[in-house]
């Protein structure tokens, strides 16, 4: 996928388009809630900032990125992890 994106960048870009990816990491939802308290814990342990994500965190950068506010930005994978992949 982040292939994809870059190469989707490199073509378009010249049309005007962008494309980027967003990579979250663990989110609050009812799938993560279903983790045994242990596993939940140990995931939190590897998160510099301590917690997992709010859907709505996620979806801030989404919205920045459809905005043009990014109008700039192409290519680019945000990680919204915590830190967890550094």
């Amino acid at each position: 996928m982040i292939g994809f994106t870059k190469s989707l960048a490199k073509e378009l870009g010249s049309r005007g388009v962008r494309a980027n990816a967003v990579a979250p990491g663990f989110i609050n939802t009812s799938m993560t809630a279903q983790l045994s308290e242990e596993v939940r814990n140990n995931l939190i342990a590897q998160i510099p900032l301590g917690r997992f994500a709010e859907v709505t965190e996620v979806a801030s950068v989404c919205r920045f990125l459809a905005s043009d506010l990014s109008r700039y930005i192409t290519g680019q994978v945000i990680r919204v992890d915590g830190g967890m992949m550094m």
